[in-house]
């Protein structure tokens, strides 16, 4: 038996992963433990997690891997300074320090944050390193179903690449192009997500949501200005619109002068229609780059396969285009596609490229990335009774049929079943769930159980069988990264008065026979449910179409806005006390708002720094 420890961590989103003779066991991110998002620290609770969840100890781990290159990051940094001096020499002193003491000597580091896991880990000749690039494609195509496959990663920035192209075949797995720091894609749309008053590195699918809102109409001086696309889809970016290599921000006063105005600060400054088009504008630019980008791999590799990783996969309208357009025949998108998933890729890379291991395909590496912690029956009511909570105990039948009923109903129910999610999406293990045929649901889930603006939307889940009778696509979507439109017969024709409607006025027309997880564009992010990976939730959308002739539900996150999804029951009932949730189903235990203690109530709006 051969096991491996994945780590990514120290930028954002940490996390752990274990593999067990190549098989995923478990992985998880430690803002889910810390209840603090985007956690970046070493994540010791994940890897405490997956280490007791595989029943193993530290000291009997074979091989640890850590998902990127200190060394490589740290040349990076003296030579972007080197290029750009004298500017940016604030930046570079504030963060040598902190390479200077610890990161450089990051073997050091880890060796001793592992020791806290168990004195008995004494072998530093265990610890490994991977490239972050690698590490994003190992994760995007050793899990996949194919044989041979692409691989486009893309983010921010790694050690040096910010965009990679990779070919797999069985298990062997090289990379073919970079684009080198600091021309990023995954920056640019950063760039754009601070420049409309989000917050970097967690606010970039806000910007995503709010682009159906606006018109593109700077996509030309976009594209006149701050990047130049070349025929395949590469790119390079004019550095004087940008402070990121040199400041401590995202955008220069150059960039503020070509649009004519200063960033939005979200404290003071409401959401106009200028960036509403901003958005829809930078939005229209990366769906460009990728399908630039994939139109012309596919003729220069001619392999039928695509798989996706690093942050700007998470940008699932850009997905959903790629397949639209029918560049590839098949797309395959890591779920935790961020930083998160390369403790995954780094174990994945180690298993298969160093080790030699041959590669088993299946349809369910990922196991429906239900890769985190579970809890027993007992476990859950043990934790209820503590809490002093008031539940009823169910049989798995009547729990579904009373789910399903608060559905119809109207109720906002919170779902909380087996192993907790991997990556950035709920999945109908931990989600909050409601009846996609309500007008007033997405407003009422957003301001009132989520405390965030008004115009995000929701995500479908939907019977895998029938997912081609309510939107245009007919493939497998388990991971909500792909974007599809609601088909023509379930779409309600706007009126001549609504079309002339602007902006977030768009957001409460009725557009679909599922209007709470229709965007204003028609579209909707697809999860496709399958019985084999998740039989309860499966169960319940299946009761749910018997009952209302409906097989969607909206599934959005267990958590309000500025929380981790929620990991633990305890986590679950205090959100649940916290928000003006109906239901909440734990297990078999099933709890009613109404039949709670008021004085459990909690102010729980302002627990959590916004994101």
């Amino acid at each position: 038996m051969i096991s491996i420890l994945g780590i990514s961590a120290f930028y954002h989103d940490s996390a752990a992963a274990i593999l067990v003779d190549g098989e995923i066991i478990a992985a998880a991110q430690e803002e889910r433990f810390t209840r603090k998002k985007h956690d970046s620290s070493y994540p010791y609770n994940a890897v405490e997690f997956v280490l007791k969840f595989a029943k193993l100890k530290l000291s009997e781990i074979d091989h640890i891997v850590f998902y990127e290159k200190p060394f490589l990051k740290f040349e990076r940094l003296l030579e972007t300074y080197v290029a750009f001096a004298p500017r940016g020499f604030k930046q570079f002193t504030k963060s040598m320090p902190s390479w200077l003491r610890e990161k450089l000597f990051q073997k050091n580091m880890l060796f001793k944050f592992l020791q806290e896991h168990d004195k008995e880990f004494v072998d530093e000749k265990k610890i490994f390193f991977s490239e972050h690039h690698l590490s994003h494609a190992a994760s995007a195509f050793f899990p996949s179903p194919f044989k041979d496959a692409i691989i486009l990663t893309a983010d921010g920035v790694g050690e040096w690449a910010t965009t990679t192209v990779a070919i797999g075949n069985r298990e062997d797995l090289s990379i073919k192009k970079e684009i080198h720091f600091p021309h990023s894609l995954g920056l640019l749309y950063s760039a754009f997500t601070f420049y409309t008053g989000f917050k970097v590195n967690s606010g970039e699918y806000k910007l995503m949501g709010l682009a159906p809102y606006g018109e593109p109409q700077y996509v030309d001086l976009i594209k006149d200005n701050l990047i130049d696309i070349k025929q395949d889809g590469s790119f390079k970016l004019e550095q004087e619109f940008f402070d990121y290599a040199t400041g401590l921000k995202m955008t220069s006063g150059k960039f503020d002068k070509l649009f004519n105005q200063k960033p939005r600060d979200s404290k003071k400054e409401k959401l106009t229609q200028f960036h509403m088009d901003i958005a829809a504008s930078i939005q229209k630019v990366t769906e460009e780059v990728m399908i630039k980008m994939a139109t012309s791999l596919r003729t220069e590799f001619n392999i039928k396969n695509l798989c996706l990783a690093g942050g700007v996969a998470l940008n699932c309208v850009a997905n959903g285009k790629i397949l639209e357009k029918k560049i590839f025949d098949n797309i395959w998108i890591q779920p935790a596609a961020g930083d998160a998933g390369g403790s995954l890729g780094a174990a994945l890379a180690l298993w298969h490229l160093e080790l030699k291991q041959e590669r088993k395909i299946s349809n369910n590496d990922m196991k429906g990335s239900y890769l985190g912690p579970n809890f027993s029956q007992n476990e859950i009511e043990n934790e209820l009774k503590t809490l002093n909570a008031n539940f009823e105990l169910l049989e798995e039948k009547e729990l579904i049929n009373k789910t399903a009923e608060a559905l119809k109903n109207g109720d906002a129910v919170g779902w909380f079943q087996g192993r907790m999610e991997f990556g950035p999406r709920a999945l109908g293990g931990r989600s909050i769930l409601g009846d996609p045929r309500s007008p007033t649901m997405q407003k009422n889930l957003n301001l009132k159980v989520k405390f965030r603006e008004s115009f995000r939307p929701f995500a479908p889940s939907v019977l895998r069988e029938d997912v081609d009778k309510w939107f245009n696509i007919n493939q497998d979507s388990p991971y909500m990264l792909l974007v599809a439109e609601v088909l023509e017969d379930k779409k309600i024709k706007m009126s001549d008065e609504e079309k002339k409607l602007f902006g977030i006025d768009k957001l409460n027309i009725k557009r679909s026979d599922i209007p709470a997880v229709t965007h204003v564009d028609y579209s909707a992010r697809i999860q496709t449910v399958h019985n084999e990976t998740n039989p309860k939730y499966y169960s319940l959308i299946k009761k749910f179409k018997e009952m209302t002739n409906c097989p969607v539900l909206i599934n959005t996150s267990f958590n309000v806005r500025g929380e981790p999804i929620v990991n633990t029951p305890s986590d679950a009932f205090n959100c649940f006390m916290g928000t003006e949730m109906d239901k909440l189903v734990i297990g078999n235990c099933f709890l009613d708002k109404k039949k709670q203690n008021k004085n459990f109530k909690k102010d729980y709006k302002n627990q959590f720094e916004l994101d």
